[in-house]
């Protein structure tokens, strides 16, 4: 147990802790800048198995901030590389890749087969489905998401309230890595924090991060934090997340991209806004009318404003 000896000398650790830590089934979404921080810190932990679900492929661009790849792992599967790499760190924890994205009709599965879930995916539409996933399963939760300098994590469901609860609303604007722009440190610093909280949480050592977030401004030297214990569900739930592979044959899917924006729809049945707009789709059937966007806002905000209309809505994650 020598690899483990300067955690384990922490009386709140021990060898109890440890052997805890070795039986623990960690399910994480998203291997970049997030995940790159944490999952080293949770191999090195002894966590006992990991899960990670990431479709993408390793890109240079991404290099400055998702240091757990190298150059000669461009155009590779991250979960692959990850599992490689985490394997050669510690091979006491075993981490199963799945180059693909967690938002599938199996995810309900994959979340109760797990102790802990940690949304390392950095986009607001697979954290609500996550959550709700989570907070049905009664599952704890860890969610972190980075843009700039600045960002926030917090520790939800298994007991405390879930994100819905502290975020019923998407924000008004939303904005990716790509478009803002996003400094290495501060993902780093966030993926460390959502490692701690996970740690602990599997530990159980109090106080609980669940139903504690905190915040991180790095461009103006911030850092803060509240705890919302009693923060109430919301009565009625925004619009349901979907991935492609829970589309119906009845479902009216929309991409509300232009064709200059989107030549490829989301779907190959998907179809365009009507000219008409959203008033073309109003008033109650038995169709589930399904939006389509880049970050999902403009779908969420299509959905509220149909749902209020009578229809079934939900939103495609893109």
């Amino acid at each position: 147990m020598s690899r483990y000896n300067r955690q384990m000398r922490l009386p709140e650790i021990g060898s109890e802790g440890q052997a805890r830590l070795a039986q623990a089934r960690v399910l994480v979404a998203g291997a970049g800048g997030l995940g790159a921080a944490l999952l080293p810190l949770l191999a090195g932990a002894g966590v006992g198995r990991i899960t990670l679900y990431d479709p993408d492929t390793v890109a240079e661009s991404n290099l400055h901030r998702q240091t757990l790849y190298r150059m000669s792992d461009l155009g590779r599967r991250k979960a692959e590389v990850a599992a490689e790499t985490l394997a050669a760190l510690n091979p006491d924890c075993h981490v199963l890749p799945r180059a693909a994205p967690l938002l599938s009709d199996s995810a309900a599965d994959a979340v109760c087969e797990a102790d802990l879930v940690i949304d390392a995916a950095d986009r607001v539409t697979a954290t609500y489905s996550l959550s709700d996933l989570c907070h049905a399963a009664n599952m704890p939760f860890i969610s972190a998401a980075v843009t700039g300098r600045a960002g926030h994590v917090g520790g939800f469901c298994g007991g405390a309230p879930s994100y819905r609860a502290v975020f019923p609303d998407m924000p008004p604007t939303l904005t990716s890595c790509d478009a803002a722009g996003v400094m290495g440190p501060a993902v780093a610093t966030l993926g460390a924090l959502q490692a701690q909280m996970a740690l602990s949480v599997l530990l159980g050592l109090a106080p609980s991060p669940l139903g504690q977030m905190l915040t991180l401004d790095l461009a103006g030297w911030r850092i803060g934090g509240f705890r919302f214990d009693e923060a109430p569900e919301p009565e009625t739930n925004g619009p349901a997340i979907l991935a492609a592979s829970q589309l119906s044959p009845a479902d009216l899917v929309i991409d509300l991209r232009s064709r200059e924006e989107a030549p490829v729809p989301a779907t190959p049945r998907a179809q365009r806004l009507p000219e008409g707009g959203l008033s073309e789709l109003t008033g109650a059937t038995g169709q589930r009318v399904v939006f389509a966007c880049a970050t999902g806002l403009r779908a969420w905000r299509a959905a509220q404003q149909l749902h209020a209309t009578g229809r079934v809505v939900a939103v495609l994650a893109t």
